[in-house]
């Protein structure tokens, strides 16, 4: 199903998703690279083989919508910087890789399979941005209980650069047409829990100006 997305808040962009491929542990830093492996194992989650790694799901897990439903309260939101290729050239969104926390502890590509994938309707042109990628600020606040909180803060340059990643998947500097990556996340501020809604944000401080995408968490009714 295609999604329509703006870019730069000026033109519409159909964009049909084909691929959609979530980067893990693409740290530029190795030691903050552990330290999220620590705070991950201590949910019970087993560390990658190698690093980065690239897990590929459901392309239709890809949602502008401002809502998703999942069946327990066992997931959680995180920051990452999207890249879209579409049939005229490469973009930057604000996503948010959803995973389930409790199945990501007995496997970790089915965890996130079974969450939507949320990305803002608002797009920038990379090419726009390649030039001061690093400077751009990561951002997401948790929501629950009334309280919202900053959940995770930094640089795009504390990650690996997404030509890397794309080279590094693809075995060359193109995605193809129709592909979407997230480019992986920060360190969490607070320790990982649920949240009833994440805001993820994605700031340029050279062009001044801000990607960014809200979203509530429905958990649904499930018999025993």
């Amino acid at each position: 199903m295609a999604l329509d997305f703006i870019v730069a808040g000026e033109r519409r962009l159909a964009f049909e998703p084909r691929e959609l491929v979530i980067a893990g542990w693409t740290g530029r830093n190795r030691v903050a690279v552990d330290r999220h492996i620590a705070e991950l194992e201590t949910l019970g989650i087993r560390p990658p083989t190698e690093v980065p790694c690239f897990y590929q799901v459901a392309a239709s897990l890809l949602t502008t919508a401002e809502s998703i439903q999942l069946p327990r309260d066992h997931s959680t939101g995180e920051v990452e910087c999207v890249l879209i290729a579409a049939w005229d050239g490469l973009y930057v969104g604000v996503g948010s890789d959803h995973t389930d926390r409790q199945v990501e502890a007995v496997d970790i590509t089915l965890s996130k399979q079974l969450c939507a994938k949320p990305v803002s309707r608002q797009l920038w042109s990379f090419d726009e941005v390649a030039g001061h990628w690093d400077s751009l600020v990561m951002r997401c606040w948790r929501e629950r209980e009334g309280q919202r909180e900053l959940y995770q803060e930094g640089e795009a340059g504390s990650m690996l650069d997404p030509l890397d990643l794309i080279e590094r998947r693809n075995g060359g500097m193109t995605l193809p047409q129709g592909s979407v990556m997230f480019c992986g996340t920060l360190e969490a501020l607070l320790p990982i829990a649920p949240g009833e809604a994440f805001c993820v944000e994605l700031h340029d401080p050279v062009l001044e100006r801000t990607l960014s995408h809200r979203y509530t968490v429905e958990v649904l009714e499930v018999e025993a």
